[in-house]
C-alpha cells in the first residue's frame, strides 16, 4: 500500500526531524539533569537548557518562566491544575467546581474524583455548536473556587470565548484555568489579557513528543503537587524533569509558523466545502473564525463511523470517528450527546484533523476515498433505503 494519507494529527502527531535531532542530542550527548545549586558540568547544562525551554514556552504566552511548570502531557497537566488547586484550597472544607460538559476525560474524571470526596462541581450546558453560554458560566460561577472550561474541544473544534470567561472568573474571585492542548500556537494566546491563572499545553498535537507538556500556574496560585520527593519545578512536580522531551517540546514551539496556521486554515476550509457536498452530510461545530485551524467534524447520514473509518482505511486513509463502537466504554460521543446530537449524527460522525506537513493533494485524495466509501456504505446499508425511500 502507498504511504497512508495521515488525517488524525488531533490524536497524535508524528514527531518532527528537527524535534527529534535535538531529543538524541539530550539522550546521548547532554544527558545531564539539573542537579543543586553547585551541580556538576552536565547538571550545570541541563539546568541553564531547561530554563531556556521556560522562557521559550513563556514567550508564547505572555507568562514568566518561574510560572511554566513541565508535566507529561495534557492529562497530568490537567490533573495537577484541577486536583492540586481544589486539595490546596479544600484545606479549610469543601469547594465548588466549575466545567462544561464537553471536556477532555481527564478533566471529567477529574471532576468525578473530586465529588466523590466531597466537593461539589457543576457543568455548564453547551450550545448546538459547542459553545458555552457566557450567562451559564457566571451563574454557575457564584461561590466557585475553581472554574476549568477548554480553549477549544478536541473533538469539534469549537473555540470558546476565553478572554469573557476570564472576565467571570475574575469578577467572581475564582480561579480560571483553560485546557489549551488544542489552541496552543494555533490560536493567540495571552494569559495577561485573558485573565487565565492556570493552563495546560502539550507536545503531543504539535510535532513534539509523547509525554512532553507544560502547565502555566500564574504567580499566587497555590496548588497541592501529584507527586511528592524533591523540590523540582517549584516544589509542584518532584522527580527528575525529562529533559530530552522537554526541548523536544521548545523546539516544536519555534517551529510552528505563522504560514503554517494560514495552510492549516485553508485546508480545514477545503475540506469542509468538498465534504458538505455530499448528499445528507452536516457540520458537527461552528463554521467561521471559532472554529480551530486543523479541526474538521462531519456526519454522514446513513452510515456507521466505524465503517467509513475501516473501509477509508483499506484505501490508506486515517481519520476518527465518534462512533460507539470505536470507544473502549462501546458510548457514542458524549460531546455530540451534550450539542443535542443524535446517537444516529454522533455514530456517523467523522473527524479529520490535518497538520503542517499534509498536502493539498493528500486532502483531494483524501475527498475521493470518503466519497467512495460513503457512496458504497450507503449503497448496502438498510437503514438509509428505509430513510430515504
Amino acid at each position: 500500500m502507498e504511504k497512508a494519507i495521515y488525517l488524525d494529527n488531533g490524536n497524535v502527531t508524528r514527531v518532527a526531524d528537527e524535534v527529534l535531532d535535538t531529543m538524541l542530542t539530550y539522550y546521548k550527548e547532554k544527558f545531564g539533569v539539573p542537579g543543586g545549586e553547585f551541580g556538576h558540568i552536565y547538571e550545570e547544562e541541563a539546568g541553564e537548557a531547561l530554563w531556556k525551554a521556560r522562557e521559550t514556552v513563556a514567550r508564547k504566552i505572555n507568562a514568566r518562566p518561574e510560572e511554566i511548570v513541565f508535566t507529561s502531557g495534557v492529562t497530568e497537566g490537567n490533573n495537577l491544575a484541577i486536583k492540586g488547586v481544589v486539595d490546596y484550597m479544600g484545606r479549610n472544607g469543601k469547594v465548588k467546581i466549575v466545567t462544561s460538559r464537553i471536556e477532555r476525560k481527564c478533566i471529567m474524571k477529574s471532576m468525578e474524583y473530586l465529588q466523590n470526596k466531597g466537593h461539589e462541581t457543576e457543568f455548564v450546558d453547551v450550545d448546538r455548536y459547542g459553545f458555552v453560554g457566557l450567562d451559564d458560566v457566571h451563574d454557575a460561577a457564584k461561590g466557585a473556587a475553581l472554574i476549568s472550561i477548554q480553549h477549544v474541544n478536541q473533538e469539534i473544534g469549537t473555540i470558546q470565548d476565553i478572554r469573557a470567561i476570564g472576565d467571570i472568573a475574575e469578577e467572581e474571585g475564582a480561579i480560571f484555568h483553560t485546557d489549551a492542548t488544542h489552541s496552543f500556537l494555533k490560536e493567540r494566546i495571552d494569559v495577561e489579557k485573558m485573565k487565565i491563572d492556570m493552563m495546560t499545553v502539550s507536545g503531543h498535537v504539535i510535532h513534539a513528543p509523547l509525554g512532553s507538556g507544560a502547565l502555566f500556574i500564574r504567580e499566587g496560585v497555590r496548588i497541592e503537587p501529584l507527586f511528592h520527593g524533591d523540590q523540582k519545578e517549584f516544589g509542584n512536580r518532584a522527580g527528575h524533569p525529562n529533559i530530552p522531551a522537554i526541548m523536544g517540546l521548545a523546539k516544536a514551539i519555534g517551529l510552528m509558523k505563522d504560514e503554517d496556521i494560514k495552510r492549516m486554515r485553508d485546508m480545514r476550509d477545503f475540506l469542509i466545502k468538498e465534504l458538505l457536498n455530499i448528499d445528507d452530510s452536516r457540520l458537527n461545530g461552528p463554521e467561521d473564525d471559532w472554529r480551530v485551524c486543523d479541526n474538521v467534524n462531519i456526519s454522514f447520514r446513513g452510515v456507521e463511523g466505524e465503517a467509513i473509518l475501516m473501509l477509508a482505511s483499506s484505501e490508506g486513509l486515517i481519520i476518527r470517528t465518534g462512533s460507539a463502537c470505536f470507544s473502549p466504554e462501546l458510548k457514542y460521543s458524549y460531546v455530540l450527546k451534550a450539542m443535542g446530537r443524535s446517537a444516529e449524527e454522533a455514530n456517523s460522525s467523522t473527524r479529520l484533523t490535518p497538520s503542517r506537513y499534509t498536502s493539498m493533494e493528500e486532502l483531494k485524495k483524501a475527498v475521493e476515498i470518503l466519497e467512495k466509501s460513503i457512496e458504497r456504505l450507503r449503497s448496502i446499508s438498510p437503514i438509509y433505503k428505509k430513510v430515504n425511500g
